[in-house]
């Protein structure tokens, strides 16, 4: 993969050049967009191609012939197992990285969100964001997990959904009880 190519810039481009393109590919592909849509995991793995990309770049990782950071595989394959849902095997590799970077912290993020700990995942991207400031891809990811804390927060306080649901088994258990009695029997004995 050339990642001059996947951000759609010419090699040698200025670090401001590269964040530009970045962004505007972050802002095209980004998950929101592409909520209930049948092209949503067509335009994940294209954020995941902009990334690398942008990280190789950003990082110095890059030489014409070369498919990956150096460094950053070992992280990157941490990642992959997460993504698989092959949480053991990403904290045992994590395990034997050095901890304290950017790169560990957001890689500990991915593990604790995916075992559904988002209080320490948030805190974890905190960190990363703290240790590399610039870095788009964990502030992409923060907004990602904010906005996605957001909307469950909002879907949990709306009641309406909720509302529904709990009539519809009320009304259920009623109608349960009231054929029972009907028959003779008692579904629920305190009515």
């Amino acid at each position: 993969m050339n990642p001059y190519e996947v951000l759609g810039v010419r090699e040698g481009a200025s670090k401001e050049e590269i964040r530009k393109a970045y962004l505007e590919l972050v802002k095209k592909y980004h998950p929101d967009k592409y909520r209930n849509n049948p092209l949503a995991d067509l335009a994940e793995e294209k954020l995941k191609e902009i990334n690398e990309a942008y990280n190789m770049l950003n990082q110095g990782g890059y030489s014409r012939g070369q498919s990956s950071s150096s460094g950053g595989a070992s992280y990157q394959r941490v990642i992959e197992l997460v993504e698989r849902g092959q949480i053991p095997e990403a904290e045992r590799l994590l395990s034997q990285l050095p901890s304290g970077t950017g790169q560990w912290h957001f890689c500990r993020a991915a593990i604790t969100a995916r075992l559904g700990r988002y209080g320490e995942a948030q805190q974890h991207l905190q960190a990363a964001m703290r240790l590399e400031p610039g870095n788009p891809t964990y502030q992409a990811a923060y907004q990602q997990m904010m906005g996605a804390m957001n909307q469950q927060r909002q879907t949990a306080f709306s009641g309406q959904k909720d509302t529904d649901d709990i009539c519809r088994v009320c009304t259920a258990l009623y109608f349960a009880d009231c054929c029972c009695e009907c028959m003779g029997g008692d579904f629920i004995s305190c009515c």
